[in-house]
């Protein structure tokens, strides 16, 4: 954009949204004092460009490397400083996007002609080396062997023939015959292109309308608006740890902000079976109040039934084996019949208690739902492997400060890392207080990065009594994840009920998109709280590393991201995957091939490489249509949604009940997106 004051920037942003994947703010050409640059630039949901050429007396460095210095503290999320930039200006502009955050472009124009290949070659080379994580380089075309040239770069980049790999390179032609080459870019794979917002507004000759451009990019495709504010369903994880809490305390606990799921109303029916009174009354936004009365038998009933809930599951083991001698048959449903639980019987033998499969048929080797649980649970330290997660350890947590004497935890490779601390701030709620030291290398000393844990310690004080509390359950992240990604691929989500503090793993979502390039903002809540809205609009989308072994529900919906993120990326925990709803790590290996998506595991590492979505239109290769199965998994059904909006044809899935276990208004809230 050039030749405008903010307002009318403003406004141009407001008119293109949310078709706009960004915009270049020609800082040069607009008339923008640094008061307007830092209110344009930290406002718009739209990712800018910052862009200001010092090409006259009247924009010389010096003024150019202030405006570019005051855009990108402002916001921005690209910087471009040509390569003729001096050498200060560069160091300068190169600071300040590495601190900020920024994406700094280099570019290299060639206003009269197109040079020799190995001169472009050299070009990209000197602009890779001098900072530019994204080169761009224009050369002006007379013919087309002149858009043929400058093609060719990707042909190199994808040879290796200099360190810039194709999408991170912008390589058209200006003028005329150069035409074609804009868009040719984004089918060899450029992050982004160029074009005008009207016919008189071309910032160079041969530069098509934005309208021109999307029509020839994207057909009749639309994007999604993003005008509704979709709320997010109560985590199920706050839910059901907080519906046992409050079992568990002497009082009536007031629980706000509850919405029913397969596995929290479980919870329920087992907080009702131990002897708690439960109320439900109406609230706000399709989510209610429960009043909880806590038990007040002494023992527990000789059965239970978690559902199909593993997690309810390894809560109530410790839990029923408090206080009751008799055995105690713990019954379940569904997929959680199939789901093996990997090292229990060794973890709760520390502690006086036997597990066996109900049935005499069953293989002691390994246990599964149902089975039965045989206490007293006893007090004690114990040091074990945290491998297969962190479920079982929440339910020690739970159940352990109800004994009269102490008790340790000492665990070594820990797992879900953050579903632990979740448990410990719900119990802290009601009154338990349980100490907790974290051991890892060097690395995890100075990042303080969960993944970096190699040992956490928990000290359990004995004779604690829970006292009932009253809070808000947070909203959920796992189920979030969905619509943020389908924001950022496809158009714009906006999200509420989400607490930006939160201590669920599945946050983690924000930083996997920012890393790929999203655009997100946050506008504050009324009260001045952490759960305002949250908005994520569509931008150039880059490969990505990520590590999801504390936060393994996200991978179905992480890998439908990475499908659309130029590159190839990396997700480590893959092996954490196995014994969920599903085969979940075949599942998503089967749905992206059958998607036309190249994806492979090598140990605990998952690699796919993604297109955007820009280049699968060109290309032809939208995500494959057809019948796929979600293996009875509600987040395979969430993904498998989710990836429709990029697909060839039709997602018709096979079951899509089962998503009733975490969320059962998904598709609704899912059609509230699609349709604006």
């Amino acid at each position: 954009m050039q030749n405008k004051s903010l307002e009318e920037i403003l406004a141009a942003l407001d008119q293109t949204a949310p078709a706009l994947e960004m915009a270049e703010i020609r800082l040069d050409r607009c008339p923008l004092d640094e008061e307007d640059i830092e209110t344009l630039f930290s406002s718009s949901d739209t990712p800018l460009v910052a862009t200001c050429r010092a090409s006259s007396p009247e924009m010389p460095w010096q003024a150019a490397e202030k405006k570019l210095l005051a855009a990108i503290r402002a916001g921005a999320a690209y910087a471009d400083l040509e390569i003729e930039a001096p050498p200060q200006v560069g160091k300068k502009i190169r600071r300040a996007c590495s601190e900020y955050g920024v994406t700094m472009i280099r570019s290299c124009h060639y206003f009269e002609d197109m040079p020799a290949r190995e001169t472009l070659r050299e070009a990209v080379q000197q602009c890779s080396r001098f900072g530019g994580e994204i080169v761009k380089i224009v050369g002006t075309a007379r013919s087309e062997a002149d858009c043929a040239r400058i093609l060719s770069l990707y042909k190199d980049a994808r040879s290796h023939c200099f360190n810039t790999a194709p999408e991170r390179l912008i390589a058209f032609a200006m003028g005329e015959p150069g035409r074609p080459s804009r868009i040719e870019c984004l089918k060899q794979g450029a992050p982004f292109t160029y074009a005008a917002l009207t016919e008189g507004e071309a910032a160079a000759p041969g530069q098509q309308t934005y309208s021109e451009m999307s029509l020839a990019v994207y057909g009749d495709r639309t994007f999604l608006e993003g005008s509704a504010r979709l709320n997010m369903p109560a985590s199920k994880s706050f839910a059901q740890r907080a519906i046992l809490a409050a079992t568990l305390a002497e009082g009536t606990s007031e629980l706000r902000g509850y919405s029913p799921c397969g596995d929290s109303e479980a919870a329920l029916t087992v907080a009702k079976a131990l002897g708690a009174k439960v109320e439900i009354v109406s609230g706000n936004n399709h989510r209610k109040v429960l009043r909880i009365t806590g038990s007040d038998r002494d023992g527990t009933p000789d059965q239970i039934n978690v559902g199909e809930s593993g997690l309810l599951t390894r809560l109530m083991i410790p839990i029923v084996a408090v206080h009751n001698k008799i055995p105690v048959r713990i019954d379940g449903c569904g997929t959680l019949l199939n789901r093996p639980l990997k090292d229990a019987s060794e973890i709760m033998a520390h502690f006086g208690t036997l597990l066996r499969p109900a049935y005499a048929s069953g293989n002691p080797d390994e246990l599964h739902v149902p089975l039965t649980v045989q206490g007293p649970l006893l007090p004690g330290r114990a040091d074990f492997s945290g491998r297969n997660g962190s479920q079982l350890i929440s339910g020690l947590l739970t159940a352990l400060p109800l004994l009269p004497e102490d008790s340790m935890l000492e665990i070594r490779e820990p797992k879900s890392i953050p579903y632990m601390f979740i448990t410990l701030d719900v119990l802290r709620k009601f009154g338990i207080r349980i100490g907790s030291e974290m051991e890892g290398d060097d690395e995890f000393l100075e990042s303080q990065n969960w993944g970096h844990c190699t040992g956490i310690t928990f000290r359990i004080q004995g004779g604690q009594r829970y006292r009932a509390a009253s809070f808000d359950i947070e909203g959920d992240w796992s189920a979030a994840a969905n619509f943020l990604v389908a924001g950022a691929v496809f158009g714009k989500a906006r999200l509420e009920g989400l607490d930006t503090t939160s201590l669920q793993a599945d946050i983690s979502i924000m930083d996997i998109l920012m890393e790929a390039g999203a655009s997100l903002s946050q506008l504050e809540a009324e009260d001045g709280g952490h759960s305002g809205t949250i908005t994520v609009q569509r931008a150039p989308l880059q490969a990505f590393d990520t590590d999801l072994a504390n936060c393994p529900d996200l991978f179905p919906i992480v890998s439908i991201l990475a499908a659309f993120c130029s590159g190839r990326s990396h997700i480590q925990g893959f092996k954490r995957l196995a014994g969920k709803e599903s085969d979940r790590g075949a599942a998503i290996l089967n749905m992206l091939a059958q998607m036309g998506v190249d994806a492979f595991a090598e140990g605990d590492m998952m690699s796919i490489t993604g297109e955007a979505l820009a280049g699968r239109c060109l290309n032809g290769r939208l995500l494959r249509g057809g019948s796929y199965t979600s293996s009875r998994d509600h987040r395979m059904v969430m993904a498998l949604q989710v990836a429709s909006l990029g697909a060839d044809g039709p997602i018709e899935i096979d079951d899509t009940a089962c998503v009733a276990k975490s969320f059962p208004d998904f598709q609704r809230t899912f059609d509230t997106l699609a349709t604006g």
